[in-house]
């Protein structure tokens, strides 16, 4: 009779623990719709990340500060891929599969990371999403878009006199799916800080500087980056000091 509530017990641990694979694996790993549909877009390589550095994080986080004034230089893509990957890139792999540089509840990563260039070496002017998983740029808009981003974050000149600028959003909804609206009001910001602090210690590491613009008007925001639907939490325009 043990054994056999023994076997009856080990049967049911055994499909638990299967399908809480299956959901972990589920979010970690489902693929946006939007992002497939973009498959056909323009995609530019960005050179490979480095995980070292000459400045140590406690250096990085003393000397770190919020700049709004840059120099007249242009960033490299090298710059660019390096904070690209500190806001959401791939780092090591996790039981369910890849995990991403800031953290995230349930592993949902809501976040979504957008790179509007103006002065980038070769890299012509636009608005490019950060396609985190081959570590690539996805062309979403043409043309130089600093101005009407400019102008949707109610006029601050950084933005238009920055060579480029990070713009964090959220999809709000995947993360309410699981947690309801904490996941929402809550859980998403407290995500995008991590990013973006992510972002300001790796400024520093590489010389630049950058600060987090909170003060903007969302549908305009949402308009300058190609009629996107997701929440924008975090403008970080970024330039040599």
């Amino acid at each position: 009779m043990k054994k056999q509530v023994y076997s009856i017990i080990g049967i049911v641990v055994v499909a638990v623990a299967a399908g809480v694979g299956i959901i972990l694996l589920t979010s970690f790993s489902a693929p946006r719709e939007d992002v497939e549909n973009l498959s056909n877009k323009q995609t530019i390589e960005l050179p490979s990340p480095s995980t070292e550095s000459e400045v140590s994080v406690e250096e990085a986080i003393f000397s770190r500060t919020s700049v709004r004034s840059f120099a007249d230089a242009p960033l490299n893509q090298r710059e660019v891929g390096q904070l690209l990957w500190s806001a959401a890139g791939k780092t090591v792999d996790g039981v369910t599969g890849a995990t991403r540089a800031y953290p995230s509840a349930g592993g949902i990563y809501p976040l979504e990371t957008y790179l509007v260039a103006g002065e980038v070496e070769n890299l012509a002017p636009g608005v490019y999403r950060y396609d985190w998983a081959n570590h690539e740029l996805i062309k979403i808009v043409s043309g130089d878009q600093r101005g009407d981003l400019t102008r949707a974050a109610l006029g601050q000149r950084i933005i238009a006199d920055a060579p480029a600028t990070l713009v964090l959003t959220g999809d709000t909804a995947r993360t309410g799916r699981r947690y309801g609206s904490r996941g929402e009001d809550r859980y998403v910001p407290m995500e995008a800080g991590g990013a973006g602090q992510n972002i300001h210690l790796q400024a520093e590491t590489l010389n630049l500087g950058t600060v987090i613009i909170g003060a903007f008007d969302d549908n305009q925001v949402q308009s300058a980056l190609g009629g996107i639907d997701e929440l924008p939490l975090y403008i970080m325009p970024v330039g040599h000091k």
